[in-house]
């Protein structure tokens, strides 16, 4: 079985539905990757058309020239065990297709049957039921899993809710607790974690405010649903300038000590040290997502 490879696009993930192919431009030009769904974004009955775009647009990022952007390109396709998981498979076959999301990931048997029809393939597993949820570290340890994702609204109507969120947009707890748990699963085997959606469009400071916890949670990236949330969630990743300066000159004592010394009045520690080196990374990062 194939060897892990490491995720590193983000910080946004933009979901495209694979039936709209006028779109599929412009959103990859204007996120950091693009998803292409298969899934809940299209009708059962438009599936078939979406599928021959899809195989279509695949056949031009297979060229040498289409390299960076194959490789930003995810596939979101049907839960394994559906007539519309063989399908989705079927089409995918051969295209040289970089990275696939399942959705509604339940168990590591079902990323079993997604490997074995597509070996060359890094599969993001979207754990957005209960049992993906609860089942989030066996999924997380299969070998050709590159990163985790949850999802709150199938989550809660798995379960029979009607709500992830609180009056006051805030997730209720058992989201607060399923997020978490996706994340620290994906994170005990090395694979990226990327955060949910965020579904009022217009709500741009609520959004903000979640990707940035999200970023200091350590989460690799989030998935948006229109090309405004963009650029409020790269903006949430990228540390300010305050942030930025603290971490490099902290960063720039360590050599001088053996082990913990006093920073600006603080302690610094290890553990302080790696969470500063974070700092510098995701700046990094930001500025190679304006590029």
């Amino acid at each position: 079985m194939r060897r892990r490879r490491g995720f590193t696009v983000g910080p946004s993930l933009l979901f495209c539905p694979a039936d709209r192919p006028e779109r599929y431009a412009k959103a990859a030009d204007r996120a950091d990757a693009l998803i292409l769904d298969l899934e809940d974004a299209v009708a059962d009955r438009d599936k078939p058309h979406a599928r021959r775009h899809l195989r279509q647009h695949l056949q031009t990022l297979a060229a040498p020239e289409s390299a960076e952007l194959r490789a930003r390109t995810v596939v979101r396709i049907n839960p394994a065990g559906t007539p519309g998981f063989a399908a989705d498979v079927d089409l995918l076959a051969g295209t040289g297709v970089e990275l696939v999301m399942l959705a509604k990931t339940e168990s590591r048997e079902e990323v079993d049957a997604a490997a074995r029809a597509l070996p060359d393939a890094g599969i993001i597993g979207l754990c957005e039921t209960a049992a993906g949820v609860t089942r989030a570290e066996q999924i997380a340890s299969h070998p050709q899993v590159v990163a985790l994702m949850w999802g709150a609204e199938d989550l809660l109507a798995s379960i029979g809710g009607s709500s992830s969120r609180r009056p006051d947009g805030r997730y209720r707890d058992v989201a607060r607790q399923a997020r978490a748990q996706v994340l620290l699963a994906a994170a005990t085997h090395g694979a990226a974690g990327i955060d949910a959606i965020y579904a009022d469009i217009e709500d741009t400071d609520g959004l903000a405010a979640e990707a940035a916890d999200a970023a200091a949670s350590g989460w690799t990236a989030k998935a948006c649903i229109h090309p405004a949330q963009v650029p409020v969630i790269r903006s949430a990743y990228a540390p300010t300038e305050q942030e930025l300066d603290h971490a490099r000159a902290l960063l720039a004592e360590v050599p001088h000590h053996g082990g913990a010394f006093r920073f600006r009045g603080s302690m610094v520690d290890l553990p302080l040290v790696r969470h500063a080196e974070q700092v510098v990374r995701r700046a990094e990062a930001a500025a190679q997502s304006l590029r």
